[in-house]
């Protein structure tokens, strides 16, 4: 492939990545701005559909406020429904796909992945606490709260991928895990300003923790994964840089804004992504175990973990999310109630600042690789640390600075009312959080680990993740989080 045809193939990958992040401004500060109306007396999301722990199917689903109560919990999902694809068609036509084809995919994933939701609050799956068990005439449940439907969405996504693959090839047009969770990440910045509000001092200190330990850590990873890559496996530096970056920084964003910055061919971040996010996927299936298992008396060590360890945005969070429910319930039956939110506010935080990172550590690359290495390649220009700063992080900001000044900078009456607003905003969250996963389970075609050479990028990925990767986040989790504890609910 000629040097121009590379720069056009990775420009083009660039513009849709930038795209896609201007939309999840848009789109997630959309449901906040709609959400806030009910702090005027206007409620406009009340609507939408929520899920609750049940034994009987007729008592899962309901709409979101009391006052649209008369739509029921089938007109609410209808309605969900419909507002989600008419909005993520004009999405998706915004950067340049085919609306038919998606509107017609998106039916089928919001479909599985709902359902999958649905499933996962079933009272034998979802049921934490004694007193829920008896509540619902059960003997016995495996505590997972309805966030086990995270998981049921993941598998169900997984079995697609793999034993029903050409489905899965008809379903990838509405197949965007990347578009689904930065939209829910922007949607999250609410949450966590609402659970940031009650404790001022302690999100302080969680926020300069999150910054010491992301910048330890990948100083630590991205050095001796490279070297695995160079010394042990005999990778070029083309694939060494990409797969460092892939491994120890932030995944699938990391592989492609490094690999551009260097200049390496689109084949090689596009194949270190596909491992990424296969990875990811094991991860998010045995790390929050683990998490609930050892460090459920250390919750906030627990999130920071969860964020230095798994690799893309997507699993990450919502792999937060799993933990959180996981380390709630069993403080709970341990008769020790956390309030909610801030073990996903921790892993969202360490995950936000890795990301603000990518476009820092692309240009330092881009500089030594143009400067000392590669010295005919463009010279590394300041701009591209905007140009491969993720756009999404901005909307997370803004909601979550304008979230907080209701909180404590405005009248008690909007202070007291910003939480069922969030809550609204936040019934989306969880509904890109499904078809996140989803999604993510749909990409996860093992058998590619075995084809294109992935073999020796797989060992390297395995030894470097499961080697050091994970202990020495666990390590650095530890040395700032340990100690440090959620306050307790009311």
């Amino acid at each position: 492939m000629s040097d121009i045809a590379v720069k056009t193939s990775q420009a083009a990958v660039d513009d849709a990545r930038l795209s896609e992040d201007w939309l999840a401004v848009v789109l997630g500060g959309l449901v906040f701005v709609l959400a806030l109306a009910s702090i005027g007396g206007t409620d406009l999301l009340g609507w939408a559909v929520t899920t609750s722990v049940y034994t009987s199917l007729s008592q899962a689903l309901a709409p979101a406020a009391k006052a649209y109560a008369g739509i029921g919990g089938a007109g609410a999902l209808l309605a969900t429904y419909v507002a989600l694809v008419v909005v993520l068609s004009g999405a998706v036509a915004a950067l340049g796909a085919d609306v038919r084809k998606f509107a017609v995919a998106f039916t089928v994933v919001f479909a599985i992945a709902y359902a999958s939701w649905i499933v996962g609050s079933y009272a034998y799956i979802a049921a934490v606490t004694p007193a829920e068990q008896q509540k619902f005439g059960i003997a016995w449940s495996l505590r997972l709260t309805n966030e086990g439907g995270f998981i049921v969405a993941l598998l169900a996504g997984i079995v697609i991928a793999n034993f029903f693959p050409r489905f899965a090839e008809w379903l990838k047009e509405a197949i965007r895990p990347e578009l689904y969770i930065k939209i829910a990440i922007v949607i999250l910045g609410a949450t966590v300003a609402v659970t940031a509000a009650g404790r001022l001092n302690l999100a302080s200190a969680l926020l300069l923790r999150g910054i010491a330990a992301i910048v330890e850590a990948y100083l630590i990873y991205w050095a001796v994964v490279y070297f695995v890559a160079r010394k042990w496996f005999g990778f070029s530096r083309e694939w060494s840089v990409p797969l460092a970056s892939g491994i120890s920084i932030c995944g699938v964003a990391a592989a492609i804004a490094t690999g551009g910055a260097i200049r390496a061919r689109p084949a090689v971040p596009v194949l270190v992504s596909s491992l990424v996010v296969i990875f990811a996927v094991v991860e998010v299936l045995i790390l929050p175990f683990l998490a609930q298992t050892f460090l459920w008396q250390e919750p906030l060590v627990a999130g920071a973990w969860i964020g230095l360890a798994v690799k893309t945005d997507g699993a990450a969070v919502a792999g937060g999310g799993i933990t959180e429910s996981l380390v709630l319930a069993k403080a709970a039956a341990e008769g020790i109630r956390y309030q909610p939110g801030w073990i996903l506010a921790t892993t969202t935080t360490v995950k936000i600042f890795i990301d603000i990172f990518i476009g820092i550590w692309a240009f330092i690359l881009g500089y030594i690789w143009t400067n000392h290495i590669n010295r005919g390649a463009d010279k590394a220009r300041a701009s591209e640390i905007w140009q491969r700063f993720p756009k999404f992080i901005l909307g997370f900001i803004v909601v979550f600075a304008v979230s907080l000044w209701l909180a404590v900078g405005t009248t008690p009456e909007i202070a007291k009312a910003l939480p069922a607003a969030a809550g609204e905003a936040n019934v989306f969250r969880v509904i890109f959080f499904i078809l996140t996963f989803f999604s993510i389970g749909v990409l996860s075609d093992f058998r590619k680990l075995w084809q294109q050479g992935f073999g020796k990028l797989a060992a390297v990925y395995v030894l470097s993740l499961f080697g050091f990767v994970i202990w020495v986040g666990l390590l650095i989790s530890w040395l700032f989080f340990s100690g440090v504890k959620p306050p307790l609910a009311s």
